[in-house]
């Protein structure tokens, strides 16, 4: 049997999304990876200023209704790097994260970077899973 690689682009409807030339999240097959994402909302406003648990759960929140576009679902969900701005927000992201992920348990990885894209971003992060996995 042959498998289907068709990709797929999905937007978040980002002005930078069509200036620069990327995508929020790409299916090829039932491969499906969200690119790296903040709490920015539509309004262009930072989500949770201030709370890495904030900014952590509303992300997260964003992938389930990316998830659902793909067809994918969150128990397909295999891998989640999350960068943050600093590592003693640990337990705040590891909070939000449980929440939706703790059954799951998809690969986790936590990254220290100096800055994100504005000073108000504590969090960033990317997902991947395959539509099909199962436990």
């Amino acid at each position: 049997m042959e498998l289907d690689l068709t990709r797929v682009n999905y937007s978040s409807g980002a002005p930078l999304e069509e200036k620069v030339g990327y995508s929020r999240a790409v299916k090829v097959g039932p491969f499906v990876r969200i690119g790296g994402t903040t709490s920015v909302q539509p309004d262009g406003t930072v989500y949770g200023e201030g709370s890495a648990y904030e900014q952590t759960k509303y992300v997260l929140e964003k992938f389930v209704k990316i998830l659902e576009e793909t067809g994918a679902k969150t128990s397909e969900v295999i891998a989640i790097k999350c960068y943050t701005t600093d590592m003693a927000f640990g337990g705040e992201i590891g909070r939000a994260y449980s929440e939706i992920f703790k059954g799951v348990k998809p690969l986790f990885t936590m990254v220290g970077t100096p800055m994100l894209n504005r000073p108000s971003q504590l969090v960033e992060i990317e997902l991947e899973a395959i539509i099909g996995s199962k436990e």
